[in-house]
């Protein structure tokens, strides 16, 4: 019953709701008990031949009063109970979505996307279904189960409600010993079903791939593993579950057993009458619901405190990058300073930046460029606080980026990345989405900024087309300008381009440089490339190799030097010269 305890923050929160419904709920089964009695003392009549016809009517009308009274009530206390479950889910689903987002890149690195969509699916089901059926099997097979032995035994005989009870020991230990075990079983059943989920995510999104490589057979059979695997694991915890409805029926039997055999020698004593006989088999009966309760309770329960560990263990993984008590909320402006002696990623031993230092005036240009791997992505990943844990600074105005909020820090910065993900929308609604109150024609000077507007207007609704999941009915470089167009949207104070025109020819680079040039006078913008006529207009560029600032300087300044830019732009020039036709 731990996972009461665990929810208690909840019950308090709810507890309006949860009282009336169990007040409710106990009244019911007060109710529960007047239809037995009833029964035995119109038998006992019927065996004295005192029965009449108004007397019958009497207890009639009597039990057909008692049976709509449960039936509105059993609504009511079923709104109160469930209700507040629904709610529980609902807040549970909503703190899990908040920390997901909360969440650094490093949490994602190690957390599966299916395991995290099951978290928030099947688990949060299992959970609202303990704070629901749970108190309810809780409360109901107590109170029903209380007030029938009261009953039977302060109304017809104690010592015949004690020889029943005798077998109800064993059962509370059997019960308690299958709710250990599912509770280990249905854990192991839940991580299987993460599993499953994440491999359909991921095939899913990978479908592509796997048709272009012919790895549909493979992938089919890797998820049929998956999937028996689930189907395994389900029948451990269907096994340890079935055992609950047979023990008890046994020990119910046994009871009845025990019941008919000296309820019987106590009628032929005169101890007592055959209507209190009948009552109390009728008791007893009622007693069946409450013992199959209390199995079904430990089913519940276990379940439900196996996904809430799984839940609360999630919820507590901590929010690496957080914003300082007294952080500036205020957009930042100003000129931008990297003083960062060495930087490490969580869980690596060798540091990928070394002794990065540079200045870059507001309203300037930076190009970054180097081999793959050499830093470059870490770098700007840095600067929007994505990691943290650098030896050194980074200061933006004056002020390092811990003393900004980062809500804040992110408006000043429209940052594109190399894998460009567009949602499931309309082209207008993800350009829109870094200001979803932008104007049409907001929108479309953005598009246009971008050089993507024209190839929006060829479109099949234009701007309204849906590009379908993350833009898989557009081109790699309709999707990169349309990602560019929506951080341009923004007008940030600096604008990063993460290799973000490395899928568009040399003449649409051209034109987006140059457009850039115009209308983002007197703003910062930072481009990473592996083509350096993307980034030869820059006021400084810089060579990373092995995390480390190898040369430094304008176009001019680095052509002068016979190092690895030079040759780079030779090599370009070259190639592009030959695919020119060798004009």
């Amino acid at each position: 019953m731990k996972v009461f305890l665990e929810l208690g923050w909840f019950f308090k929160q709810e507890k309006k709701a949860y009282i009336s419904g169990v007040l409710i709920l106990l009244f019911v089964a007060l109710l529960q008990l007047v239809p037995p009695k009833v029964i035995g003392m119109i038998a006992d009549h019927i065996n004295d031949g005192t029965i009449t016809k108004g007397m019958l009517v009497e207890w009639v009308v009597v039990l057909i009063a008692v049976g709509l009274a449960m039936y509105g009530l059993r609504y009511y206390w079923r709104i109160m109970i469930f209700g507040s479950a629904v709610k529980l889910s609902r807040i549970l689903r909503n703190r899990l979505y908040q920390h997901f987002t909360n969440m650094s890149p490093t949490f994602y690195q190690k957390s599966r996307v299916g395991d995290l969509m099951a978290h928030a699916t099947n688990d949060l089901s299992a959970i609202q279904q303990t704070a629901g059926s749970g108190v309810l099997t809780l409360v109901d097979s107590l109170s029903t189960g209380g007030f029938v032995i009261i009953a039977m035994a302060f109304t017809i005989s104690w010592k015949l409600t004690l020889i029943c009870l005798i077998p109800m020991p064993f059962m509370a230990m059997l019960t308690s010993w299958f709710g250990s075990m599912l509770h280990k079983s249905f854990y192991k059943a839940q991580e299987a079903f993460s599993s499953l989920n994440d491999k359909t995510q991921e095939s899913m999104s990978g479908i592509k791939v796997i048709k272009t490589f012919g790895q549909e057979q493979e992938d089919i059979e890797d998820f049929r593993k998956k999937s028996e695997d689930v189907v395994q694991k389900n029948m451990v915890v269907a096994k340890i579950d079935s055992l609950y409805d047979p023990t008890i029926s046994i020990i119910v039997g046994i009871s009845f057993f025990l019941s008919i055999a000296f309820g019987a020698k106590y009628v032929l004593n005169g101890e007592l009458t055959i209507g209190e006989l009948i009552s109390f088999t009728t008791y007893l009966g009622l007693l069946i619901w409450p013992m199959l309760a209390f199995g079904w309770l430990f089913n519940i329960v276990e379940r439900g405190r196996a996904s809430y560990d799984r839940v609360a263990a999630l919820l507590r993984e901590k929010v690496d990058i957080t914003d300082d008590d007294n952080a500036l909320d205020v957009v930042p402006y100003g000129d931008i300073q990297y003083r960062i002696s060495e930087f490490t990623y969580p869980g690596d031993s060798k540091p990928l930046l070394k002794d990065v230092l540079f200045s870059l005036k507001a309203g300037e240009t930076l190009g970054i460029v180097g081999k793959t791997g050499s830093g470059k992505t870490t770098l700007l990943k840095l600067l929007i606080r994505e990691f943290e844990g650098y030896h050194g600074e980074i200061l933006f105005g004056g002020e390092p980026l811990q003393k900004y909020k980062l809500e804040k820090l992110r408006e000043a910065i429209g940052y594109v990345p190399q894998d460009h993900f567009l949602f499931s929308a309309s082209v207008a609604e993800n350009i829109a989405f870094t200001d979803p109150t932008a104007t049409i024609e907001e929108i479309e000077h953005a598009a246009n900024l971008a050089n993507i507007h024209d190839d929006i207007l060829q479109f099949t609704d234009s701007y309204q087309t849906v590009v379908g999941e993350r833009g898989v009915s557009l081109s790699g470089g309709q999707k990169q300008r349309i990602s560019i167009a929506r951080a341009l949207l923004m007008n940030p104070e600096v604008l990063v381009l993460d290799d973000s025109l490395s899928a568009v020819d040399a003449k649409t680079e051209e034109a987006i440089l140059s457009s850039l040039r115009q209308n983002r006078e007197g703003k910062t913008t930072i481009i990473t490339s592996h083509r350096l006529s993307a980034i030869q207009h820059a006021n400084l560029i810089l060579v990373l190799e092995d995390g480390k600032v190898s040369e430094r300087g304008t176009h001019d300044e680095l052509m002068e030097i016979d190092g690895w830019y030079n040759e780079m732009y030779v090599h370009q020039q070259l190639e592009e010269l030959v695919e020119q036709g060798g004009y």
